[in-house]
């Protein structure tokens, strides 16, 4: 292995139709001293993605699918994963030189621990997203052997995941697709026993892309948000959670179409309903204040 490569860590990359972000983060991500191995998933793109990738990028593991497969593309993403820990990043994200190996670092030591998140600096100023001081502030009770403040959900394109707890969980459900996913994925986690947890010294950097729909990315987040709430917690803890969602985003119709398709999920939500235990729900309330009042949580776009 040549000197500084780090072999412990893949890194997965989902897109569609953002040819130019994604060649710009495989330049970058190639580029990196520990040369992880790289698997990006083109989710149905249009725009000549997988073409370009096989010819300016031919040592990437290319997987095309024909239809948008959301964030269960990360799934089958990790199916052909053969390092012990998977790195997700976006299209439009960039992990800082030594990111990987920091995060390898924590999981190798801390058995525990299936998933760990790093800092998010902005482009191109690069000030700290606003989720990151609701992150290094989390409330959530921790042991003392914790490397970090522990989380009870995650950003998918920040953090590194244990490959074996991620496969154990399920992976990302295909019914929530994609944009706040990773709640329920992190709940069952944490419900399994695991640890997550946030590092200041792993450093992402989002250029956040310009071909973003901002409304549809709402409309999933309310959703997924409600979903989640009505999966995994006791129903007063959901109601609760869901007024709050519904209050605080605009009164238009993409925040109804999001609260009209949750109430259409109510068989599934039923039928796949597993309240987490106790511990964690008090965990989750004791999140509610500084989420109320987090810039991080706005329902706007």
């Amino acid at each position: 292995m040549p000197p500084g490569t780090d072999h412990r860590v893949s890194v997965v990359i989902v897109t569609h139709n953002r040819c130019a972000e994604v060649l710009r983060t495989l330049t970058h991500m190639t580029g990196l001293p520990e040369k992880p191995p790289i698997v990006v998933v083109d989710n149905g793109s249009n725009d000549g993605t997988s073409e370009r990738i096989r010819t300016d990028f031919p040592d990437v593991r290319l997987l095309s699918h024909r239809e948008n497969l959301g964030a269960v593309g990360r799934n089958w993403a990790v199916e052909h994963v053969s390092t012990p820990y998977v790195a997700f990043c976006d299209d439009d994200t960039t992990w800082q030189p030594g990111a990987l190996g920091r995060a390898a670092a924590v999981l190798d030591r801390f058995g525990s621990v299936a998933a760990v998140m790093g800092r998010c600096l902005v482009e191109p100023d690069l000030h700290e997203d606003p989720l990151v001081p609701e992150l290094r502030e989390s409330p959530v009770p921790a042991p003392h052997w914790l490397p970090g403040p522990a989380l009870m959900s995650l950003m998918a394109g920040l953090t590194t995941f244990r490959v074996a707890a991620f496969r154990e969980a399920g992976g990302f459900s295909p019914k929530l697709w994609l944009g706040g996913e990773e709640e329920l994925l992190a709940l069952d986690l944490v419900a399994a026993g695991w640890w997550l947890c946030w590092r200041p010294d792993i450093v992402i950097h989002h250029a956040p892309s310009p071909s973003r729909n901002a409304r549809l990315r709402r409309q999933l987040g309310i959703r997924n948000t409600v979903l989640t709430a009505w999966l995994r917690r006791p129903v007063r803890d959901a109601l609760r959670r869901s007024a709050t969602v519904a209050a605080s985003a605009p009164k238009d119709r993409c925040t109804l179409a999001a609260l009209v398709a949750a109430a259409r999920a109510t068989p599934w939500v039923l039928r796949e309903r597993r309240v987490v235990p106790e511990r964690i729900e008090r965990c989750l309330r004791v999140l509610e204040e500084p989420q109320r009042h987090s810039p991080a949580r706005r329902y706007v776009g």
